[in-house]
């Protein structure tokens, strides 16, 4: 990052969008030296501005479908052993804490997940799992589906320049040659289609109805950007039968409910975790971080002081139970409303909205900017894996709706780099319009 600052800081800070953020981090250390614990809210600042910085450089760098590609790659590739990890804790009893170059690799590694019975890998909480589960599920479905793609499109290749020669010698060369690539192709889709599998599984296992739900939601958002109609009945079919089996009326859901696994439904309906005290419920910590704000609607309290006040007001309602007290209030844009006030959470939403509103509309006008020649809209690659990134962001946006795993630096770097990808590709596709509004 210190690298790119050096080499592009020109094209850095001319970017509008970066003057953005630079006024984003004055109002943050503004609210932190009006906190109430200005300490906690110094210390919550290295949560946003080494990754604000982080954005800048990288948005920079990554220019290109390409890039994009080769970086899905190495985040698929590395999430396989984290699924390993995950499936050896869940079913074989590993166990830790894992620590490697003094302390640099630090995994908890709890045998049966963290909560137990919720797998949870190399993190420290399923939650946070489960939100990278959704990047590399969705990014793993973009690889798989321009695999697929390949296929059907070497195999029509072959077929047309079968149809075009006349010589059977020329022939035997084409469907040699296209057989051996095709072989590698298939590989590569064998790979794929074990690597989605595999998250999918560890996704299952974390126990997350959030992670559960965007999955099922990005599974449906490629089934109809591909226009695939039966995936499309099939998702809304397999969502459907489980929403009812929770929540449907009684004739219906008694009869689902016998197809349908209780792990599913019952996680739904939070049967499996009955009687949970009040302040450990989303909606207690919701409702207590917007009265928060309403006392404080303009400079917030401080990042990291819901955690203190929370506990502060709730502890002496539960002296001598042993609770499990949030660290936030399980809403990143409520979390910013009540810690940085509403002016600084708008600002944060208007620069990444506007960051997500550009790629959204240069992937609508692809075909006519950037494709590739011969290419439809549907079967270009390069737009294929540009809507992943989306996907897979609005995943992790999404999930942030009823969790914050920013506070896991891996998380917090994966989110912003998927930004970073996005916006890069739209600054250098889109020309000097992105740079100049």
């Amino acid at each position: 990052m210190l690298l790119i600052w050096r080499q592009k800081f020109g094209v850095i800070v001319r970017r509008p969008l970066n003057w953005g953020f630079a006024a984003l981090t004055g109002w943050l250390a503004i609210t932190a030296g009006l906190a109430a614990d200005q300490r906690s809210a110094l210390l919550g600042l290295f949560n946003f501005l080494p990754f604000f910085a982080f954005f800048a450089a990288l948005s920079t760098l990554i220019q290109t479908p390409a890039q994009l590609r080769r970086i899905a790659w190495i985040l698929l590739a590395g999430s396989v052993p984290v699924a390993i990890v995950g499936f050896g804790q869940m079913f074989w009893g590993w166990s830790g804490p894992v620590r490697v170059l003094w302390a640099l690799v630090d995994w908890p590694l709890e045998p049966a997940g963290t909560p137990p019975g919720r797998m949870a890998s190399v993190f420290a909480h399923a939650n946070v799992l489960a939100n990278y589960q959704v990047i590399v599920f969705s990014l793993g479905l973009g690889l798989w589906v321009d695999a697929v793609q390949e296929l059907r499109h070497l195999a029509s290749e072959r077929r047309q320049k079968v149809r075009d020669e006349n010589d059977p010698r020329i022939v035997r060369v084409v469907e040699t040659e296209a057989t051996e690539y095709e072989k590698q192709v298939w590989r590569r889709l064998g790979f794929l289609s074990l690597a989605v599998l595999g998250n999918a599984a560890a996704l299952i296992l974390t126990n997350s109805r959030s992670a559960w739900a965007i999955a099922g939601l990005a599974s449906l958002a490629f089934a109809l950007y591909l226009a695939w109609l039966p995936l499309v009945a099939a998702v809304a079919g397999a969502a459907g039968g489980v929403f009812l089996a929770a929540f449907g009326p009684v004739p219906v859901r008694d009869w689902l409910r016998g197809i349908v696994p209780a792990y599913f439904w019952a996680r739904l309906t939070d049967q499996m975790y009955p009687n949970r005290p009040v302040p450990t419920l989303r909606v207690t910590q919701w409702k207590f971080a917007w009265e928060m704000v309403l006392l404080r609607p303009w400079t917030g309290w401080g990042l990291r002081n819901f955690s203190p006040l929370y506990k502060q007001h709730f502890a002496p309602l539960y002296q001598g139970q042993a609770l499990s007290w949030p660290t936030h209030p399980h809403n990143l844009f409520v979390m910013l409303a009540c810690e940085t006030g509403i002016p600084g959470m708008l600002l944060f939403c208007s620069l990444v909205g506007w960051a997500v509103a550009r790629g959204v509309l240069l992937l609508r006008d692809w075909p006519a900017v950037c494709s590739a020649e011969g290419a439809g809209p549907v079967s270009n690659p390069d737009k294929l894996i540009f809507f992943s990134y989306l996907v897979a962001f609005a995943g992790c946006t999404l999930f942030h709706l009823f969790d914050v795993t920013l506070f896991d630096s891996r998380v917090n770097i994966l989110g912003w780099l998927l930004l970073s990808g996005i916006f890069g590709v739209v600054c250098q596709k889109g020309g000097n319009e992105a740079n100049s509004h």
